[in-house]
């Protein structure tokens, strides 16, 4: 590691080294270790017990957070012409279907997520190559291959995130910013972490849930007692 910075060094002093906290408590101590001038995301990560390489054990999923992800996302929404004016009432940052394909081609992919329908996928199978080491690929798990392509929009645009176990067993995913409430910032990460739970594979042997860690984006993590999750 290199040298810590000032601001580093406070952040770290402030943590107990070995020590697991509340949910609570991680929630209001990440707002004041974060010294960035920038309005940080709060991050969890979360190690599970499972192995990702067997298919009985991925857990993957999508939830809606209570107050949002605190993010502008960028929805482009790939569709037929009859459910184009829906998507654009909804939100949608960018509605269409050819067009945007042959700009995704060329590599634009300036979009946080994409949302078509059903019908339409045969046409974005061309586009894996592009959309899939982004994460933007369409998945009907996911809620973005829906033939309600509005009610999509509507609720990405609230707060609603998709999430995947990595081949290390663990999942990361942004749940606000530290502009929130340490309130907020509680609520999100337990309704992140009781969605996990509820997806336990029956395969799963042993603890499931093995670490959590909130973080923001520039901050060192606090280590969080997973018991606390439901405590007031």
């Amino acid at each position: 590691m290199g040298k810590l910075t000032k601001n580093q060094k406070l952040a770290f002093s402030k943590i107990e080294a070995g020590k697991s906290y509340s949910l609570a408590e991680a929630s209001q101590l990440v707002k004041e270790i974060t010294t960035s001038k920038f309005d940080a995301s709060v991050d969890v990560d979360v190690r599970l017990g499972v192995d990702p390489r067997k298919a009985n054990q991925m857990v993957r999923g999508v939830v809606s957070l209570p107050h949002g992800t605190g993010k502008q996302v960028r929805v482009l929404v790939l569709c037929s012409p009859d459910a184009e004016a829906a998507a654009k009432e909804a939100g949608a940052d960018y509605v269409g279907l050819d067009e945007y394909i042959e700009k995704i081609k060329g590599g634009w992919t300036d979009i946080d997520v994409i949302i078509t329908q059903p019908a339409i996928m045969g046409k974005i199978g061309a586009l894996g190559r592009v959309l899939g080491p982004r994460g933007l690929m369409p998945n009907p798990k996911s809620g973005t291959v829906t033939v309600d392509v509005a009610k999509a929009v509507t609720e990405v645009k609230s707060g609603k995130i998709d999430f995947k176990v990595d081949k290390t067993g663990i999942i990361h995913a942004s749940i606000g910013k530290v502009s929130f409430s340490a309130d907020q910032i509680k609520d999100n990460a337990r309704e992140f972490i009781n969605t996990l739970i509820k997806l336990k594979p029956t395969s799963a042997k042993g603890t499931y849930v093995k670490s959590v860690f909130l973080s923001s984006t520039m901050s060192p993590g606090i280590k969080i007692d997973p018991k606390s999750v439901d405590e007031n």
